[in-house]
């Protein structure tokens, strides 16, 4: 068969529907992309935002765990690390119990910063799921939820 011969995507009826994974991948990047431009007029980006909600939910982290929690290869962290400690938004200091140990938190700054932009990110997630009631959110939530535990458990 060849390229003219094929049948066009709206001629094929008999395609199932596209796998959950493509569809999780597909709004991945469409998540990804309007939250950077969101963030954009800040100069921060879609990751380095991450790494800050997360420590807004867990104050005082290593790079490594902060590397775990937002996702981010450890050798991206300290890239990452270091930006948000030139725009002071984070910090770095000894851990008491580990004196060989950084703990990460968050600066005023940072706090600041997100309670800047935690209005716009929210309308941004509410955009995402404004056909979904309340019911709906929390299964969406929780379906989500199941399926990276499932992939994250070794």
């Amino acid at each position: 068969m060849t390229a003219e011969s094929s049948p066009s995507a709206s001629e094929r009826t008999d395609r199932s529907p596209a796998s959950i994974l493509y569809v999780v991948k597909q709004l991945e990047l469409v998540v990804r992309a309007r939250l950077e431009a969101v963030l954009r007029p800040s100069g921060v980006t879609a990751l380095q935002y991450t790494a800050l909600t997360v420590l807004e939910r867990r104050p005082m982290m290593s790079a490594s765990d902060l590397a775990r929690a937002s996702f981010v290869r450890a050798q991206s962290t300290a890239d990452l690390v270091a930006a948000l400690t030139r725009r002071g938004l984070i910090e770095r200091s000894v851990d008491p119990t580990n004196r060989r140990r950084l703990l990460i938190s968050l600066t005023d700054a940072g706090r600041a910063f997100l309670a800047a932009y935690d209005p716009l990110v929210a309308e941004l997630e509410e955009q995402m799921l404004h056909e979904l009631d309340e019911t709906e959110r929390a299964e969406f939530r929780r379906f989500i939820a199941v399926g990276r535990r499932a992939l994250s458990a070794d």
